[in-house]
């Protein structure tokens, strides 16, 4: 087996189940819990596993709404908007996109009106943002 292989059994484990034991991790990808603790170590490393995270899913968060908002921005301002979006506390993943806009925002507030406000007076505000399309998402199917 390649390591290649490895550290990808490893990670469709870890991408199934971020809060998979060593133990578990190693019986699944068929490596021994060493093999798995030196190849996460190494992928947290190397910036291949930047965090681990849980899945909500929206429509039983009563307490939260949920959007993925299309981003545009001015290519001269880019590296600035990117990084002022970074900072918006209501975003909680940023995305780089080749679709049909520049970057994707996966922004959380605690109703839709909150979500407009965010958009509207957070990242639309920002210098060098363009646009904002959100799609709201509403019920998680897989």
């Amino acid at each position: 087996m390649s390591a290649e292989s490895t550290a990808d059994r490893i990670l469709a484990v870890l991408e199934e189940d971020a809060q998979a034991s060593y133990a578990e991790i190693a019986e699944r990808a068929e490596v021994s819990k060493p093999t798995v603790r030196k190849y996460i170590n190494q992928l947290e490393d190397e910036g291949v596993i930047v965090g681990y995270s849980a899945d909500v899913d929206p429509k039983k968060l009563a307490s939260q709404s949920i959007a993925m908002v299309g981003i545009d921005v001015d290519s001269g301002r880019y590296v600035e908007a990117t990084k002022d979006l970074q900072s918006v506390p209501e975003i909680e993943a940023l995305y780089t996109s080749s679709g049909d806009h520049m970057l994707m925002a996966e922004v959380r507030a605690r109703d839709g009106d909150e979500l407009g406000d965010v958009i509207s007076d957070e990242i639309l505000a920002l210098e060098g943002v363009t646009a904002a399309h959100p799609s709201f998402l509403q019920e998680r199917l897989k």
